[in-house]
């Protein structure tokens, strides 16, 4: 991917937002286990940040998805994983779709407020039956009239409790499981909707995340994003940009654990001398740090595929795939070695390298768990098992 000078001053911009509006306030915002979204959001959408790949229709900048990764990689700076995650809801999770299947009136209603930071938004896909299985999910929406009328529940939703609207994926018929889903905008102020519920974590404490009720749910069939039935393609391809983004927003913040832990064992004295000059210890480094380029390489050559529209879906799938398999188990490998070097202190609740290795974990779950990645993979290499291999293994287990 080349990076020119304009995507190193979004970084660099971006950046700076991050260490001067958001991690002075990380500490506080943990404990409360809420960040001001309004305020936080208020401020980015006159920056320009919500929006840039979105269409400038909606008041977006229009850029390709390189400038998004800069943005994300700059975001990666917060000192939690909180931030970024709900921040990415916003531009990179809920909003994909609706930018480039909803209609202009639907857009200009529920996009465009969100690009200028005026509105709060969400993803509902998960169930508490159905996370990573998005086939599975059971919530359904109705044709009634002009309306869709939902009944179900949605699971585990950054931003929940404050969002304006979610884009919610649901049956809107009966037929196979991945031609009978569509999204839906649904505003969660509407008479039905509970989510009071918020839920409480091990990790990304500063994010409020909820459970959302859906009870005779009315929402005008006008609020359909794109196509009926087309709703789990849909959410395969907002995966894409999810999976990109969750990747590159890792790169700086793991980066950054290693360079804190550098500087600590450099400083840390037992036996001698510094915990550093122990070559175990400089050689993990060394080894870590290796393994986060590569980590970035591969992020910065998918996005340079991606942006070229040359690529097969598939194949972008995969690679897609691989960056958030690899930063899934990457951040846990970083966080877990560094903290050990920290020893005591590295137990500590508000050092940023517990929080970084509590926050890590979600990682290698959320927006498809590595299992997931690692079949998506498989199959794109198309070295899953055969169907007849899978029914000798499924009367195996039977008998």
């Amino acid at each position: 991917m080349l990076i020119t000078h304009e995507h190193q001053e979004l970084y660099r911009n971006v950046k700076k937002f991050v260490q001067d509006e958001l991690n002075p306030h990380i500490p506080q915002w943990e404990k409360d286990g809420i960040w001001p979204a309004r305020e936080v959001l208020g401020k980015m959408g006159k920056l320009g940040y919500l929006g840039i790949n979105k269409p400038e229709s909606v008041g977006g900048l229009g850029l390709d998805y390189s400038y998004e990764v800069m943005f994300a990689q700059a975001i990666g700076n917060c000192i939690c994983g909180s931030l970024p995650m709900a921040i990415g809801v916003i531009t990179d999770m809920a909003t994909p779709a609706l930018a480039r299947f909803g209609s202009k009136a639907l857009q200009q209603e529920f996009l465009a407020p969100v690009v200028a930071g005026e509105m709060v938004c969400s993803i509902a896909v998960s169930e508490a039956g159905a996370g990573s299985d998005v086939a599975g999910v059971k919530t359904t929406a109705v044709k009634d009239g002009d309306d869709y009328v939902i009944n179900g529940s949605k699971m585990w939703i950054t931003n929940g409790t404050q969002a304006d609207w979610a884009c919610v994926l649901a049956n809107t018929s009966e037929g196979k499981v991945h031609q009978n889903k569509s999204l839906i905008v649904v505003p969660l102020d509407a008479k039905g909707v509970d989510r009071k519920t918020k839920l409480d974590k091990l990790g990304m404490r500063s994010s409020d995340t909820a459970m959302i009720f859906f009870d005779n749910v009315r929402v005008p069939r006008r609020n359909l994003i794109g196509v009926e039935g087309m709703g789990f393609m849909y959410q395969m391809m907002q995966f894409q940009e999810e999976r990109l983004y969750g990747a590159a927003s890792s790169i700086d913040g793991l980066t950054n654990i290693i360079n804190e832990t550098i500087d600590y064992t450099r400083q840390r004295q037992a036996f001698g001398g510094s915990i550093l000059d122990n070559q175990y210890v400089h050689f993990r480094l060394a080894e870590l740090k290796t393994e986060v380029e590569a980590l970035r390489a591969l992020i910065y050559d998918t996005t340079e595929r991606y942006i070229g529209g040359k690529e097969k879906m598939e194949d972008l799938a995969m690679l897609a795939s691989m960056c958030k398999l690899k930063v899934g188990r990457l951040g846990r490998e970083v966080t877990d070695s560094c903290l050990q070097f920290w020893g005591g202190q590295g137990f500590m609740w508000d050092n940023n390298v517990a929080r970084a290795y509590r926050d890590t974990r979600l990682v290698s779950i959320g927006g498809g768990a590595d299992e997931i990645m690692l079949g998506i993979i498989a199959k794109c290499m198309g070295i899953l098992p055969s169907k007849k291999a899978h029914e000798a293994k499924k009367a195996a287990q039977a008998a």
